[in-house]
């Protein structure tokens, strides 16, 4: 497992949109907004790239982008500008917010990924890979519409539902076991190490992890 390398420091947070950097990568966590959806499977993507955010030296604090629809933070990492969002509507409306970012900071469909929850895969598992079906998930469905299939997914599990009887749609929106939460700082130490190997390596390996200690 990969850890964070130490990141330069952005000493004027609005410079790099100006210099001739190589590209910019987009790094989007699905989930819901408002309080009452913290800790729950839907917005694990939210915590995650949170988790990013903070951790990550060079990432300045998130701003409201009302005309983008989402929150955003943005930093230098190399010769890359790295940005990070947060979709401010529900999650199937997510794929508008991505749509405008794209457009506004002209990024291609192929420097983007996309963190969410996966009800196909068991908590425990993070899967990785670029396109493929929305396996039922709005969010993901959403971003599809918008702005095409080839985007980079790091679908972390929140299955299998329990019981088997309930909905989908309400197994999501509940939040994480105790025993779950227990394993949460392991997830994002995970994620973290995947964004990490992905921005520093430019491409998103098709892959499976797990962070189960």
């Amino acid at each position: 497992m990969a850890w964070l390398q130490k990141r330069p420091n952005v000493s004027n947070p609005t410079s790099f949109y100006t210099v001739g950097l190589n590209k910019t990568i987009l790094l989007v966590g699905l989930g819901n907004p408002g309080k009452e959806y913290d800790l729950t499977r839907h917005n694990i993507g939210f915590a995650c790239i949170d988790d990013f955010v903070i951790k990550t030296e060079g990432m300045e604090s998130w701003i409201e982008k009302k005309d983008l629809k989402c929150l955003l933070s943005a930093g230098r990492i190399g010769d890359m500008r790295v940005i990070a969002m947060k979709p401010t509507a529900y999650m199937n409306l997510s794929g508008d917010a991505v749509q405008a970012v794209t457009h506004f900071y002209k990024i291609s469909t192929g420097y983007v990924t996309v963190i969410h929850d996966e009800l196909d895969i068991d908590f425990g598992q993070i899967r990785l890979r670029v396109g493929g079906s929305s396996a039922g998930h709005n969010g993901v469905k959403s971003v599809t519409q918008h702005i095409g299939e080839g985007y980079g997914r790091v679908r972390i599990g929140v299955g299998p539902k329990k019981p088997a009887a309930i909905k989908s749609e309400d197994f999501v929106l509940q939040k994480f076991s105790a025993e779950e939460q227990a394993q949460l700082p392991n997830l994002m130490r995970e994620v973290n190490a995947i964004l990490s190997e992905y921005l520093y390596g430019a491409e998103l390996p098709h892959d499976t992890r797990s962070f189960l200690v």
